[in-house]
């Protein structure tokens, strides 16, 4: 088909040859500062989350980078009509922790490419050719109000005004003191909106990496009374 030829071969940019031609294979590469290429995925594997282009295949890349993942595997899921999410399954030994591993890719992707839940494998379930089972990936157990385990009245005054912002940008009746935003929902987006609500609670400033790697009502009140003191040491 002429327009598929002509979307596939393009002109070639760095040759001399008049006519010459590029063949656009469709896969996403980076350079390495060894000067090789690592490939990170297809271009048609990208999916569209909360206005973001993600391409799953560099989520993958840099959890098989921690020392304790053996395998990995990012999806996109919309278990909530209208949410779609970025969950991240994965295989180790041992067996990283959901907080280890967001504070991991923390320090090496822009938020939006964080996944909101982590889950634990044992294995990564196959289809009887051996290919990924897409469809036999578990749902992400998320947190419920069950599993709070301290009740708000046992909670600071400047705790509650915390875990009230929790409630508010999450849409959940309850929150413990060690509940985690992400396990109970959270997500980047939503992750913006609680940093703007402290600060026009608190008018305080926290760093959005702050809360992926501090992401519990008692972190988060710890960051913002060290703002705070600071200021008014200040």
């Amino acid at each position: 088909h002429p327009a598929t030829t002509a979307q596939r071969f393009v002109p070639d940019a760095f040759s001399g040859v008049p006519g010459a031609r590029l063949y656009r294979t469709g896969d996403r590469a980076r350079w390495r500062q060894d000067g090789t290429l690592d490939f990170v995925g297809r271009v048609d594997a990208q999916v569209k989350v909360r206005g973001f282009r993600i391409e799953p295949g560099e989520v993958e890349s840099v959890l098989h980078a921690h020392p304790s993942v053996r395998e990995a595997v990012v999806v996109v899921r919309e278990d909530v009509p209208g949410d779609k999410r970025l969950v991240a399954y994965v295989v180790g030994h041992p067996t990283p922790d959901a907080s280890v591993l967001r504070a991991f890719l923390t320090e090496r992707l822009p938020a939006h490419l964080v996944p909101s839940a982590f889950v634990p494998m044992a294995a990564l379930p196959l289809t009887p050719g051996g290919k990924l089972d897409r469809k036999a990936l578990p749902v992400p157990e998320q947190s419920t109000a069950a599993s709070v385990t301290v009740v708000p009245e046992h909670l600071t005054p400047f705790q509650q005004r915390v875990a009230g912002l929790f409630r508010e940008v999450l849409h959940v009746e309850r929150v413990g003191l060690h509940d985690d935003f992400f396990a109970l929902g959270g997500h980047s987006l939503l992750a913006t909106q609680l940093i703007s609500r402290l600060r026009t609670t608190f008018q305080v400033e926290l760093p959005l990496r702050g809360l992926f790697t501090a992401s519990t009502v008692a972190r988060v009140t710890e960051l913002v009374e060290e703002q705070l003191l600071v200021r008014s040491d200040g």
